[in-house]
Order: structure tokens, then sequence, then C-alpha cells
């Protein structure tokens, strides 16, 4: 199902459950003193969704870095492949050639076997990590005659590096999301806010509804864009192989 249908049936359905709620509560609840209500509970409505609307915007900002983290380190880890096989290219045909099918099958490693158990968020094991180590100690004992083939050689070994540390922080990034602990509040914050205007009186009774409509709808939004940000390789963000499929053009 369509992440858009999704989300479309989580705020409309929490608009609905809310919107009933504050219609048989009006509709059937005690009426006495409910417009003395308005000045208290207004007081502690503002204290507790001016405190939750922070705690989301910070989560969601957070949430928004962090896919774009991931993929500025995804196209560094995949451009930093290039420019190691590029780089030892000039070290002889045979190491060249060996370091740049060692990318190749790397590449193909993190497209074919990584990238599905990150984007479902599951474990997954691979041969990424020796592949790497591979590539590093072809490129650590090539040979060497003059200065520019040792200039090579430390530029092969330095975007190896960058190739490492992007690959560390791409897998960091797929094994976050937001922490239980974090869930909860967010979720009993919710409640609480939507709940809060349950016991407003004085507006008209469409008029009370509608608001406390709108007020869970855009709540329930925030959420599920909490829950599809929460994995930067998986719904609503989705950072794709591409970096990576463009590599494996790259070395032909």
């Amino acid at each position: 199902m369509s992440i858009y249908l999704t989300g479309l049936l989580w705020v409309g359905g929490a608009a609905v459950v809310a919107a009933g709620m504050a219609y048989l509560i009006r509709k059937y609840g005690e009426l006495e003193g409910r417009s003395a209500n308005n000045e208290s509970a207004g007081q502690v409505f503002t204290i507790v969704g001016g405190l939750h609307a922070v705690l989301v915007a910070f989560v969601l900002i957070a949430l928004f870095d962090a896919v774009t983290q991931a993929g500025d380190a995804s196209y560094r880890e995949a451009d930093g492949l290039v420019a190691a096989t590029w780089a030892s290219d000039s070290l002889s045909p045979e190491i060249g050639a060996k370091v740049r099918d060692l990318s190749r099958d790397y590449a193909v490693t993190v497209i074919d076997d990584e990238w599905p158990g990150m984007t479902a968020g599951t474990s997954f094991e691979s041969a990424g990590w020796s592949q790497l180590d591979e590539l590093r100690r072809v490129v650590a004992e090539a040979p060497t005659t003059d200065e520019w083939q040792v200039d090579r050689k430390v530029e092969a070994a330095n975007q190896l590096w960058q190739v490492y540390q992007a690959r560390q922080e791409r897998l960091d990034a797929a094994g976050g999301g937001v922490s239980s602990v974090v869930w909860f509040v967010l979720i009993a914050g919710s409640v609480l806010a939507v709940c809060l205007p349950l016991l407003f009186g004085g507006a008209r009774i469409r008029t009370h509804v509608l608001i406390v409509a709108t007020l869970a709808a855009t709540i329930t939004l925030l959420l599920y864009a909490t829950y599809q940000l929460q994995n930067p390789f998986g719904g609503g963000a989705g950072v794709s192989p591409a970096a990576f499929e463009a590599a494996v053009e790259r070395f032909g």
C-alpha cells in the first residue's frame, strides 16, 4: 500500500475517532461548569501542547538531518571507492585491474546484500568488511617505482579510509531510529494534547468537533512523518543505492 494512502488512512482515522469522542462528550456529557474549564484547561493545554510541539520539532529536524547525512555518506563512500580505483590505475595494470574488480564486487555487495536489509531495518550478513579489507591489503602491498606512484598509492589509501568512514556512518544510520522512550513520550504527549480540548466548552458543538478533529489529524500527521523518517533507507525517506549503481557503471 502506498505510504500516502496509509498516511491518509491514519490521519483520517485519528480525526474521525477524535471527532466522535468530542461529539459524544459534548452531546451526552455534563454541561454544567464546562465553560468555566476553558481558562484552567486552556493554560494546561498551552503548556502540554507547547512542550509536545517542541519535542516533535526537535525529533523531526534530527530525522531530516539524519536522512540527509545518510544520503551524503552513501555518495562519499561510492565516490571514495571510484577515486581509489582511479588512483590505483597508476600503480600497475595488474594492481589497477584487481582493485577495480574488488571495488565492483564491493559495490555489488552493498547493492544486493546490504541495501535490502537496511531498507527493511533488519540485520544482515555481508562480505563488505572483508572485501574492503582485501582492497586495503592490495593497495598497501602494491609495489612502487617512483614518487608519482608513491603519491598515487597514498591517495588510494586515503580514499579507502574515506570509504571505511562513510561505510561506518551508513551502517550506523541504518541501525538508528527513534528510541522506544521517545516514542512513548511522543504518543503520550499526543494523547494528552488531544484529550485536553475535550474539556473545553462554550463553542458550538460543530465548531468544537472540527477543532478537536483538526488537532488530532495534525498530530497524527507529524507522528506518521516521524515513523516514516526514522529509517533513512526505508519508509518515506528511502535513500536509494543510486551512488553505488553509478559507481558500478564507472567500473565497467
